[in-house]
C-alpha cells in the first residue's frame, strides 16, 4: 500500500513538472515562431532600419516602426499614471475603511467592469472620451485636435484595468494578517499611519504585480485603442496627437496584406517587437521585485 502511494505521489510530481517545462517551452515556442516568420524583413533591413526610423510606406519596401513602438509605449504609460493612483486609493478604501454592505455592492460591480469586452470600451471612449478630449480639453492647450489622442487611448485604457488592478490589491490587502494592523495600533498609530507605514509596505511587491498584470493587459489592448487613438503612422508631438499602437497595426493590416511576403513578414515583426517589449518588461519587473524582497526582508 505504501509503495502505491508513493507510486502515485512520483507520477504526481513528474507531471506537474512536465507541465511547468511545458509552459515555459511555449514562451520560446511563440517566441520562435514569430521571430522565424520575421526573418524575411530582417534579412531585407537592419535591425536599426526597422526599430530606429517611422518612415512606414509598406508598398515602397519601408518599415519603419519607431512610431508604433513609441506611441505603444506612450499610450500604455499614460494608463498606468492614470489608473495606478485611482486604483491604489479605490483598494484602501475598500479593504481599510468601507464597511461591510459597501463591499459588498462593490465588490460585483468591479468584477462586472472588469469583464465587459474591451469593443464596449472603445465604442464607448468614441461616443464620449474623443468629442471631451477635442471640444473641451485639447483648445486649452493646443489649436486644434480630433480628439483621437494618444490621451483618449490612455483614459480607456485607464478605464479598462482599473477594475482589475482593483480587484487583485483589495485581495492583497486582505490578505494580511489583522495582527499585524492591531500591533500598529496598539502602538499608537493612526489607521492612516498604519496603511502608510505597515499595509503598503507589506504590500509592495503585490502592488508591483498587480501593475505589471495591468500593464501587460494594456500593452496588447487592441479594439479599444484601435477606435479612439486615430491610427496616424506620423510620430506624436503631444498627447493630443494621434498614434498607431502595435496592436493596433497587427488589427488593422493582417490578413489585408497576405499576398505580400514583406509585408506580412513585418507584421510578424511587429508581432515580435511586442511580445519582446512584453517579456523584457515582466523580466525586468521580476527583478526588482526581487530586489525589494531582499531590502526588505518580505
Amino acid at each position: 500500500m505504501l509503495k502505491i502511494r508513493l507510486l502515485k505521489d512520483k507520477i504526481a510530481r513528474r507531471y506537474m513538472l512536465g507541465i511547468t517545462v511545458f509552459c515555459l517551452l511555449l514562451l520560446f515556442i511563440i517566441g520562435a515562431g514569430l521571430l522565424a516568420k520575421s526573418i524575411p524583413v530582417l534579412q531585407e533591413k537592419t535591425l536599426w532600419e526597422l526599430i530606429g526610423t517611422s518612415s512606414w510606406k509598406p508598398f515602397k519596401g519601408e518599415f519603419g516602426f519607431l512610431t508604433f513602438i513609441l506611441s505603444t509605449i506612450y499610450v500604455t504609460a499614460i494608463a498606468i499614471l492614470i489608473a495606478l493612483p485611482l486604483s491604489l486609493l479605490a483598494s484602501i478604501y475598500l479593504s481599510e475603511y468601507a464597511s461591510d454592505r459597501i463591499k459588498r455592492f462593490f465588490s460585483p460591480v468591479i468584477d462586472l467592469l472588469a469583464g465587459i469586452p474591451p469593443v464596449i470600451y472603445g465604442v464607448w471612449g468614441t461616443l464620449t472620451i474623443v468629442p471631451l478630449i477635442a471640444d473641451k480639453i485639447a483648445p486649452l492647450f493646443v489649436d486644434f485636435s480630433t480628439g483621437y489622442s494618444m490621451l483618449a487611448g490612455g483614459l480607456v485604457l485607464a478605464i479598462m484595468i482599473v477594475p482589475i488592478i482593483i480587484s487583485v490589491l483589495t485581495e492583497i490587502f486582505n490578505a494580511i494578517p489583522k495582527d499585524i494592523r492591531e500591533a500598529s495600533w496598539s502602538l499608537g498609530a493612526t489607521k492612516w499611519e498604519t496603511v502608510k507605514k505597515v499595509v503598503l509596505r507589506r504590500s509592495l511587491p503585490g502592488i508591483i504585480a498587480a501593475t505589471v498584470l495591468a500593464v501587460s493587459r494594456a500593452f496588447g489592448e487592441t479594439m479599444a485603442v484601435l477606435m479612439v487613438c486615430g491610427n496616424f503612422t506620423d510620430l506624436p508631438k503631444s498627447i493630443f496627437d494621434a498614434c498607431y499602437p502595435l496592436p493596433a497595426l497587427i488589427a488593422n493590416n493582417y490578413g489585408e496584406m497576405m499576398s505580400l511576403p514583406s509585408y506580412e513578414s513585418a507584421l510578424m515583426f511587429s508581432a515580435l517587437l511586442l511580445f519582446v517589449i512584453i517579456v523584457l518588461f515582466n523580466a525586468g519587473s521580476r527583478l526588482i521585485l526581487d530586489q525589494i524582497n531582499l531590502k526588505y526582508h518580505l
